[in-house]
């Protein structure tokens, strides 16, 4: 049972997925259904999710996959969508296909504290997440540190910053990682390998390069991406 406005609604998402797999934006389904704020799809949204029409695909904001659709029937005769009666809708259709994710989706990624952009320190575990623009990640699992110091201003990361890094165990030379040092520090330069070392560089002239036996350090993932918050 939906109101005009939510039959409206789901079959403005089902066209739009089948015709590109891309949901629509909360600001496109507000303009298409000539509501006065984004608050009203909110409340439209919820109320198919609650009927099990759609779901929202989870750590993903604004993507949304259809479960069931009405058939595409004339509801002219529904009343309007604050009216407290509800009139029904036909029997479902077999759902679209799985939809991609919008340009606009964010990602939930978790925040595991703070890196040290100079002198390493303790790497720190948290439960907290950092909402990132899919489009700024690739492919692979990722996760956020926070970046402590000035020593890779050089390479445009500023304290505050928040590193965006691809888990992985292996990198090039010359590439930014998160190096964890001796099973305990954790540290975000640059990798190189030298006369069997391992060295890690700063992008500060006023630091200088840290060396290690192989076995001292672990690539923990390499850089793949910055947010930076403006005040």
């Amino acid at each position: 049972m939906l109101t005009a406005k939510q039959h409206e609604l789901l079959l403005f998402i089902q066209t739009r997925l089948e015709e590109s797999g891309i949901s629509p934006s909360f600001e496109e389904m507000k303009e298409a259904l000539d509501l006065k704020s984004k608050s009203g799809v909110h409340r439209l949204i919820s109320a198919l999710e609650e009927r099990g029409f759609i779901r929202r695909l989870p750590n993903r904001a604004r993507a949304l996959e259809v479960l069931k659709n009405p058939e595409d029937v004339n509801a002219k005769g529904a009343r309007p969508a604050n009216d407290v009666a509800a009139d029904p809708v036909s029997r479902v259709t077999t759902p679209p296909r799985a939809p991609a994710f919008a340009a606009n989706d964010v990602i939930e990624i978790p925040l595991h504290g703070k890196i040290a952009a100079g002198v390493p320190i303790e790497a720190l575990e948290s439960d907290r997440t950092l909402p990132v623009p899919a489009a700024l990640l690739g492919a692979g699992d990722h996760y956020a540190l926070e970046v402590s110091g000035d020593s890779m201003i050089e390479a445009g990361i500023l304290d505050g910053d928040f590193a965006l890094v691809k888990r992985t165990s292996t990198a090039r030379d010359g590439e930014i990682v998160v190096a964890l040092v001796r099973n305990e520090e954790a540290t975000l330069k640059y990798l190189r390998h030298e006369a069997g070392k391992i060295r890690l560089d700063p992008a500060n002239a006023a630091y200088d390069p840290q060396y290690y036996e192989p076995h001292e350090v672990m690539v923990q993932g390499k850089l793949a991406g910055l947010l930076r918050q403006y005040h």
